[in-house]
């Protein structure tokens, strides 16, 4: 498996005020040493380490010379400035060729469904990214997953995955990963029906409005009789 060699130094000052950004100004990046049954050790990287370090992919080993001895790690987190989109801190964790790891791989989708062409079907790619565990020599960068088989009745699941030799499976194997969806008709619906008063009149309408007409002339003739 290709590694990535860094040089690494202890971090001084921790604590001190103005120390990481007289580390940042010097385009090194704070960061901490963990696991392999040793304690934290504060260190900085520079940025251009870290960089070729993303540049090579996810779960990209790493060989960090650190005052005078050899350390083997995996980038575990990589925090970014907000604004700045910059490298502001990293985790490094130290691992063992002899030892399987648990560690979070992407997913890359590749093919194209023929229900895309023929019924206008949508990739939804739910899931981008699976948990496995495997020796760190056989940990991947990335898992292609082949889509062409796909139709709209039957998604890709986690456990449908086709994973490398000596990687197993962590995440649940129902887990949907991806899946096709048929888009919504945009058709647009019939126009409401137009009043009712805008309608033409029907013979029994027409007649039940007359007889409310007379009813009501019979009525105000009997009270001009009245009055006489």
């Amino acid at each position: 498996m290709e590694k990535v060699t860094i040089q690494a130094a202890s971090r001084e000052g921790i604590g001190v005020k103005g120390a990481l950004s007289q580390i940042r100004a010097e385009k090194k990046v704070p960061a901490v040493v963990y696991g392999g049954h040793k304690e934290p050790v504060s260190i900085t990287v520079a940025v251009k380490d870290l960089e070729k370090i993303m540049k090579a992919g996810k779960n990209t080993l790493v060989e960090m010379s650190l005052n005078g001895a050899q350390e083997l790690v995996l980038v575990k987190e990589v925090q970014f400035h907000a604004v700045t989109d910059n490298p502001i801190h990293a985790d490094f964790q130290r691992v063992s060729m002899k030892d399987k790891m648990d560690v979070v791989v992407p997913l890359k989708l590749e093919g194209t469904p023929a229900d895309v062409a023929q019924y206008g079907a949508i990739i939804e790619h739910i899931m981008r990214e699976i948990e496995v565990r495997a020796l760190v020599s056989a940990i991947p960068h990335e898992i292609v997953v082949d889509i062409t088989p796909m139709t709209i009745n039957k998604g890709i699941l986690a456990g449908d995955i086709k994973l490398p030799q000596g990687v197993e499976l962590i995440t649940d194997a129902e887990a949907p990963v991806v899946h096709l969806a048929i888009p919504k008709d945009d058709t647009p619906a019939p126009a409401p029906a137009a009043d009712a008063a805008a309608q033409p009149e029907s013979s029994s309408t027409k007649g039940k409005k007359d007889e409310e007409g007379n009813l009501a002339k019979d009525t105000k003739d009997a009270a001009k009789d009245a009055k006489k």
